[in-house]
């Protein structure tokens, strides 16, 4: 592994106790995981593309240190928001401060908020719809089919996007996962911006709905992928909760309970970053140990939560896996 530098040093002398530990263990357990080669499964819930977290996961992906990734809709999109629009969002510190009016205010020049982040409809969005209905439109023509990545992955390598680049492109963590051609999960991607795009070009009769392959299909895609390459084990690291967590990690007991592939391994690795608090009925508020009952990971599977805000956690826990 990597030679550790002042970052990681400065989380190992600090980072003593509760959380703080928790990250630290959490993050010797992802690099114990790798030198085990074992393979790793990175969630993104939230906004985290927005919150720029390419900067760290771009450059693990590119040291094979990420080898599958499950997100949102909203994440896969806003990554690409980004690279191609970031001179032109808005940053609004005091968001907390904001009223119904600013609120109005804000969405008549077209721009939609995120936290202290508004990105801006035109420059983003639009930009993006236009290279995503091509290609919808393409694949309906030549009765096509393919998942939502795939659509990416094609608009992103094909280079028609390079000239309108307004971050470095070894930030977008979404354009290095293409570059390896690793697999992207997508679970819900019809509930994203792009996903609504594309449902407006259905009904106008443009596209086609069969063209976007489904969730269902996803998951075939996951339970093959994970058949293929759980002969080490495979880690899952979850950011947030919700759909990005709860669909990817069900591939464990759909394989072993419902198709009876008894010899299918649990979950080598568990780490969870999240916010919520332990409540009643709650995915995204589980603690680790519920999973077991559901056939998910083990009794002596390496579990850690972490309660903190992953856009502070993440990029410290990549940090120290990337030596800095």
């Amino acid at each position: 592994m990597n030679k550790k530098g002042s970052i990681s040093e400065f989380i190992q002398h600090h980072y003593r106790h509760f959380n703080a530990a928790t990250l630290v263990d959490a993050a010797k357990g992802y690099e114990k995981q790798l030198e085990n080669n074992a393979k790793m499964m990175v969630t993104l819930a939230g906004a985290m593309s927005t919150a720029e977290l390419g900067i760290s996961l771009a450059e693990m992906i590119r040291q094979d240190k990420v080898h599958i990734i499950t997100c949102t809709g909203a994440n896969l999109e806003e990554d690409v928001f980004n690279l191609v629009a970031h001179n032109h969002y808005k940053r609004i510190p005091n968001y907390r401060d904001l009223n119904p009016q600013d609120e109005q205010e804000l969405l008549n020049q077209h721009f939609n908020r995120v936290t202290d982040t508004c990105i801006p409809e035109e420059e983003a969005m639009r930009k993006i719809e236009d290279h995503l209905v091509k290609r919808w439109v393409k694949a309906t023509n030549e009765g096509n089919r393919y998942l939502p990545h795939e659509y990416f992955y094609d608009m992103l390598l094909s280079g028609d996007l390079e000239d309108d680049y307004q971050i470095d492109e070894k930030d977008s963590w979404l354009l290095a996962a293409a570059q390896k051609d690793i697999p992207v999960i997508v679970p819900g991607w019809e509930d994203s911006t792009c996903g609504n795009f594309f449902a407006s070009h259905c009904i106008e009769g443009r596209t086609d709905p069969t063209v976007v392959k489904s969730g269902i299909e996803y998951m075939i895609y996951l339970a093959d992928w994970y058949t293929k390459n759980a002969d080490n084990g495979v880690g899952f690291f979850q950011i947030g909760g919700g759909i990005a967590g709860d669909f990817p990690i069900c591939v464990v007991p759909m394989l072993e309970q419902d198709l009876q592939q008894k010899d299918t391994p649990l979950w080598s690795y568990f780490c969870q970053i999240s916010d919520s608090t332990t409540s009643y009925g709650s995915y995204s508020g589980a603690v680790p140990n519920e999973k077991i009952t559901w056939g998910k990971l083990g009794v002596d599977t390496p579990k850690f939560l972490i309660e903190s805000d992953a856009t502070i956690v993440a990029p410290l826990i990549f940090s120290y896996l990337l030596g800095r």
